[in-house]
């Protein structure tokens, strides 16, 4: 299931499983330079809820609330992700460089709202 332009614009909540500084569960080379949590009551390709990343804060969280800017879809993977924002504004350049601690490992593209 591939998360479509419905979800752009929307306000969810994010459980946060993996906060900024924490490492990858099993690659831990890999440090998350963003919160990274999952939407409860919702599900992704592979059955679990789906994933986020939290643009925004500049410390560790455990939940937060924002709005939906742009989905990571990964060509070559079975699910995309959302990226969620708490505040402020991310042009696609910014965003990408954001989360490139992870999405390096994977052929994905960004799409956001048209004229954002």
């Amino acid at each position: 299931m591939r998360l479509t332009a419905e979800w752009l614009g929307r306000t969810v909540d994010i459980r946060i499983d993996r906060p900024l500084g924490s490492k990858h569960p099993q690659h831990p080379n890999i440090v998350y330079g963003v919160n990274y949590g999952e939407l409860p009551g919702t599900m992704a390709a592979d059955g679990s809820p789906i994933d986020a990343y939290v643009l925004g804060p500049k410390e560790a969280i455990k939940a937060c609330s924002g709005v939906v800017i742009a989905i990571v879809h990964r060509h070559d993977d079975s699910e995309d992700k959302l990226v969620v924002s708490t505040e402020g504004t991310w042009t696609a350049a910014a965003i990408e460089a954001a989360i490139a601690f992870q999405e390096c490992f994977f052929d994905s593209s960004i799409e956001m709202a048209p004229g954002s």
